[in-house]
């Protein structure tokens, strides 16, 4: 991720994006937890991509170098807390569960506030201690390359190891509406 833009201050508020927009790579000294509200929502990192539906938030650690993009018209909410705030232990971006409580509580805290809206602090409405690590399905996908089989592997002359090959074909039976082939020329018995 070249170009890194660095924001002391993890941002707490609200924004839309469209389809495919995309915040660049960048990295805080505070955490961060990015919800969507509606759409879904990829957090990549060096690490890898974490993908965030609706029921889901993405925990993003201090420091670490991040980017967004929206997969559909993305509600993005994004709440910042300071870098000594980290009750859960997380030191790596980590998928959250987020039930109907705390959603309403992230878009109520992030909806209308100012563009440069403080960190949630002790005294905020917000608690991160509502968050909990979601476990049970992956939604995280670690950075892997996709192998590319050279075109000598997939030569359409050899049979695969392990499989039979095809019978041959059999001729099949002429409908019995087809027309014959047969002269109807009188025959000379």
């Amino acid at each position: 991720m070249s170009n890194i833009r660095h924001t002391p201050a993890a941002p707490t508020r609200a924004q839309r994006l469209a389809a495919g927009d995309r915040i660049d790579a960048h990295r805080h000294d505070d955490h961060q937890i990015v919800y969507a509200g509606s759409g879904v929502l990829a957090v990549t990192t060096d690490a890898g991509t974490w993908f965030a539906p609706g029921t889901r938030a993405i925990w993003v650690p201090a420091g670490t170098t991040h980017a967004h993009r929206a997969h559909g018209r993305l509600d993005l909410h994004l709440v910042g807390l300071p870098a000594d705030d980290n009750p859960l232990g997380l030191d790596t971006p980590t998928v959250l569960a987020v039930g109907p409580l705390l959603r309403e509580l992230i878009l109520a805290y992030t909806r209308d506030l100012p563009t440069t809206a403080p960190n949630a602090t002790a005294s905020s409405p917000f608690s991160v201690t509502s968050c909990v690590p979601h476990r049970s399905s992956p939604c995280g996908c670690p950075p892997r390359p996709i192998p590319v089989w050279p075109r000598s592997a997939r030569s359409s002359t050899s049979t695969p190891p392990n499989r039979a090959p095809s019978p041959p074909s059999v001729p099949r039976p002429a409908h019995p509406n087809a027309r014959s082939a047969v002269s109807s020329a009188p025959s000379s018995a």
